[in-house]
């Protein structure tokens, strides 16, 4: 099966050609530089290069192929707005081209903002449409192409998918806590965030590839919540830092853009993806992974 993956250079998605090249796939992924189409060479997969904006490219890499992961995101948090826009305009072109075609199609999307007061489930609908919301709404876009003859589904994944040499959420909050001599947390420090290691949600995507169906809504949790103050300690701990709580009212100024997240409950399951894809989250803990010296390199 040959498998076009956008953002295939990404944290997540070189996981996830590694991931689908030991089981014996074809690998075609966008490059939007030479380094990252070196880098999939060496690995034994195709680079084709483009980047999001350019569609052409997304057309052709879409229709050369047995299925289609999209995983890229411009992940511009200075202009959110322009984030959406790309990220709504490469998923209609993606789905446009493999109308009729019966083809997989899976979207990388998140458990953020699911369900406020509990963890979220595989049952819950994205409250998120039309490109004006988070990320151009583009889980209930690429669902909408099931009725098109487009095998969607949608990859949901924790706000950490973390492992050695992290650059994301986790990242910013250790560089918050450089910065400001504290390992803060936000208010009492009760709530959960949801995590998977980095090699379970490369697991979890071949998985889908494999055995789910059409319209299905697959929950990349290893850890369905791990608590912002337990987080907090960990890096504390690690960086020989004092650990504190902080006002939400002062969280943005004390975090910067990640204060907003660090505040919200985001635990979430992922019973039902694990039981229709036998798929067993097997890597280490989110606390393993700080522990270990993933987030400290400087």
């Amino acid at each position: 099966m040959r498998v076009f993956i956008t953002g295939a250079s990404g944290w997540i998605g070189s996981a996830a050609v590694d991931e689908l090249l030991a089981h014996d796939y074809e690998v075609v992924g966008l490059a939007r530089s030479d380094a990252s189409a070196e880098s999939l060479s060496a690995k034994g997969a195709t680079a084709l290069r483009g980047d999001l904006d350019d569609l052409d490219s997304l057309r052709r890499g879409a229709s050369e192929a047995d299925a289609v992961l999209h995983l890229a995101n411009k992940h511009d948090w200075s202009n959110p707005a322009e984030s959406n826009r790309a990220e709504r305009a490469a998923v209609e072109t993606l789905g446009d081209t493999l109308a009729g075609s019966g083809t997989p199609f899976l979207v990388a999307s998140g458990v953020a903002g699911l369900a406020q007061d509990r963890p979220s489930t595989e049952l819950d609908p994205s409250p998120f449409s039309g490109p004006d919301a988070p990320r151009g709404g583009t889980e209930n876009l690429a669902l909408d192409y099931v009725d098109m003859g487009v095998k969607s589904m949608s990859l949901r994944f924790s706000p950490t998918v973390h492992g050695m040499d992290d650059h994301g959420f986790i990242s910013y909050i250790v560089a918050a806590a450089r910065e400001k001599g504290v390992s803060g947390y936000v208010g009492d420090g009760s709530n959960g965030w949801a995590a998977v290691h980095r090699g379970d949600a490369a697991r979890m995507i071949r998985l889908g590839l494999e055995k789910a169906p059409a319209g299905s809504l697959l929950h990349a949790v290893g850890e369905g919540s791990v608590s912002t103050k337990a987080i907090a300690e960990a890096i504390g701990a690690g960086l020989g830092l004092p650990v504190t709580s902080i006002d939400p009212a002062d969280a943005q100024a004390h975090f910067g853009f990640i204060g907003t997240f660090f505040g919200m409950n985001m635990a979430s399951s992922s019973t039902l993806t694990q039981e229709l894809l036998g798929w067993t989250p097997t890597g280490p803990t989110l606390l393993d992974d700080i522990a270990a010296g993933a987030y400290f390199a400087v």
